[in-house]
């Protein structure tokens, strides 16, 4: 992550009324305005993401599951923005402290349930060949239905955009948001 921000985010005196319209329905001002405040520099393509985005917060997906699979994206791509975001989105979905320590180490650490363990795998796989191997997907299929199988990968995929774009910008985490454990950010 940058120190400092390339774009920083946009000051309610330097919005346009068209980014104002477009931020008054996201919570700028809130614990992940940043995000908003730069993208919105874009409007035309701010308008567009976020439904997108919004939707798979809201989709097929139990929100514990889909916040283990932000997260261990977020470790991935070594996002502090989107790491500490969703630390906070994890908890409130029923994400222990315990388990958020263990992301970091992935899915052969002890404790995890098999279905957790494959989650973690499914982010892993996704991150480094672009796909889920076979008993990863069979796995998965065990509980979660065709559109579930078909979030997985949109979701791992979205997030790895939102990360390259929160790091390449340098976005910055607003105060009391957590960073990355051990130092990486």
């Amino acid at each position: 992550m940058t120190a400092t921000p390339r774009i920083p985010p946009l000051v309610p005196d330097e919005q346009d009324a068209r980014q104002r319209e477009l931020l008054a329905g996201v919570a700028v001002g809130g614990p992940a305005s940043n995000i908003f405040a730069t993208l919105v520099r874009h409007p035309g393509l701010f308008n567009r993401w976020l439904p997108f985005g919004g939707k798979l917060l809201v989709g097929k997906l139990p929100a514990r599951e889909r916040e283990l699979l932000i997260l261990r994206t977020g470790w991935h791509c070594r996002s502090s923005y989107e790491w500490g975001q969703h630390v906070l989105l994890a908890r409130q979905a029923g994400v222990t402290d315990d388990e958020v320590d263990r992301i970091p180490k992935g899915p052969a650490a002890p404790g995890w349930s098999p279905f957790d363990a494959a989650l973690l795998r499914a982010a892993d796989e996704l991150h480094a060949d672009s796909r889920m191997s076979d008993a990863t997907w069979a796995a998965l299929a065990e509980r979660y239905d065709e559109r579930q199988l078909i979030e997985v990968p949109m979701l791992v995929g979205h997030y790895h955009m939102v990360a390259m774009t929160l790091n390449t910008l340098g976005v910055q985490r607003e105060p009391g948001v957590p960073g990355l454990p051990d130092g990486h950010g």
